[in-house]
Order: structure tokens, then sequence, then C-alpha cells
């Protein structure tokens, strides 16, 4: 349920009301008793994405996003080696998808 924000035009108090979608505007102010409160339209509330469809580090800081940066070249040539000197045969073969071994100098 949204928090609404409201204002009385008649003594100027500003208040704020927890209630239902579906409920009806409060008309009546709680300071004064007039009936010339309105409600207002207010910034709302920051939206979160939680849930599986969201990855975790999308909202990181800057910080960890350099970190994860250093490590991600390190950690993806280690594994490109690994494969070049155990696949080659695989690659030479057209199967599995795999690329041609590079041509290294001579």
């Amino acid at each position: 349920m949204p928090t609404y924000e409201y204002e009385c035009r008649a003594c100027g108090k500003r208040f704020d009301l927890f209630q239902s979608i579906t409920a009806a505007a409060v008309r009546k102010c709680p300071s004064c008793g007039k009936n010339k409160v309105r409600r207002l339209i207010g910034t709302g509330a920051g939206v979160i994405f939680k849930g599986s469809g969201f990855y975790q580090t999308d909202y990181r800081s800057e910080s960890y996003r350099k970190a994860a940066q250093k490590d991600k070249p390190s950690s993806s040539s280690g594994a490109g080696a690994g494969e070049n000197a155990s696949g080659g045969a695989s690659g030479s073969t057209g199967k599995g998808g795999a690329a041609p071994p590079k041509k290294g100098k001579k």
C-alpha cells in the first residue's frame, strides 16, 4: 500500500497517509476539520529490482567494477590457454564449434 501526501488548502497543514490504492482520497483536514484537503503528487519510491531476472552486480560500486575488470582478463586468458592446449586436435576437425588454433611466430 502506498503512502499519499495531502495538503489542506484552508490551514496549510501537510500530512502523509498510508492507504490502499483503491481507497478514496481524503477530503476532511484532521487539523482544522474543513473539506479543503487535496492529494499532492509525490516523488514516489525508488524502483528496486529483485528476483532471478536481474543481476546482483548491476548496481555495484565503481571500485567493485574496477576490481572485477582487473580480474577478468587474467581469468579469461588462463581458460583460453587451457582450451588451446587440450582442444587443438578437435579444433582442426571442425567439430564442437571451436576456432582453429592461432598461428604463432616462427
